[in-house]
């Protein structure tokens, strides 16, 4: 009769645990803070890249010092939040009725042929024009509160939107189309079961872009001209060129970007439930 398997033979056989994507994520998050600490620090920057040691502090600022700018405005001063409000608001603002309105316009445009060729040459010209330039004159129009700053960020977002969902309805498998009209769907339900979903995967793709965008609409208002709003306070610190206190608005702005950009994933998920994951349609 052959021996038993030791008690130590399963453990020995064992896979490694891998590493968790997060902690990956956090270490090379640390590593470029730590370089970012050791080569602002004076004494280690090539003579050849600045006049004297200290200017890599100036021109870079020092993590340290932006943190703890960060700190101050969140918990000792706590001068922050009604900036931060003013800021969220607009963004939010911008986001929604961009992504809506884009929505709205490439399902229109996508299931009429006829006017999406009446005004294809005008869209184009919409798109191509930088629309950073209708800044100053949503200025004039809305004034220097918040409707100007809301204008130009769902000029940035509308069209970004719009593109994708109106390619994505373009795309719809004639098949699938042909078989629900033999079923007898009718066309409410055409939009419902077949253009919609079809369109939900490039709206989300489109979405998480629009995020960032909508953040730009807004600060680039706030800098040309208000007096409140994160965009304000970074606009103050170049002034006096408080590098920390620049970058300090910029992680801020970074930071809830990355938030609003995971409630969008979140509502992603929820919604594309149907849509097979990656790897699914290999295995079946």
């Amino acid at each position: 009769m052959s021996d038993s398997p030791s008690a130590e033979a399963p453990s020995a056989t064992k896979a490694p645990r891998r590493v968790p994507l997060l902690a990956w994520q956090l270490l090379l998050l640390l590593a470029l803070l730590l370089f970012w600490h050791v080569m602002t620090q004076p004494g280690l920057i090539p003579p050849m890249m600045f006049d004297n040691d200290r200017q890599a502090a100036f021109f870079f600022g020092q993590p340290l010092m932006v943190a703890q700018r960060i700190w101050a405005w969140f918990v000792t001063d706590a001068d922050i939040y009604r900036h931060l409000r003013v800021t969220l608001s607009e963004t939010i603002l911008a986001f929604v009725i961009g992504a809506a309105s884009g929505l709205a316009g490439g399902l229109w445009l996508a299931l009429s042929p006829r006017m999406s060729q009446v005004l294809e040459p005008y869209i184009k010209a919409f798109n191509a024009m930088p629309r950073i330039i209708l800044a100053p004159i949503f200025g004039v129009w809305f004034g220097l509160g918040m409707g100007s700053k809301v204008a130009l960020g769902v000029t940035l977002v509308f069209f970004v939107v719009f593109f994708n969902v109106y390619q994505g309805v373009k795309e719809v498998s004639p098949v699938v189309l042909a078989n629900a009209r033999m079923l007898g769907a009718s066309g409410r339900q055409l939009l419902r079961y077949v253009y919609l979903p079809s369109a939900t995967s490039w709206v989300f793709s489109s979405l998480h872009t629009s995020v960032g965008l909508a953040f730009v609409g807004a600060v680039v208002g706030e800098y040309l001209g208000s007096s409140q709003g994160v965009g304000y306070l970074i606009l103050q610190a170049e002034g006096s060129f408080d590098i920390n206190t620049v970058m300090a608005g910029i992680v801020v702005l970074t930071m809830f970007a990355l938030v609003l950009d995971s409630l969008v994933g979140r509502i992603e998920k929820r919604l594309m439930k149907w849509q097979p994951k990656a790897g699914e349609t290999e295995k079946l």
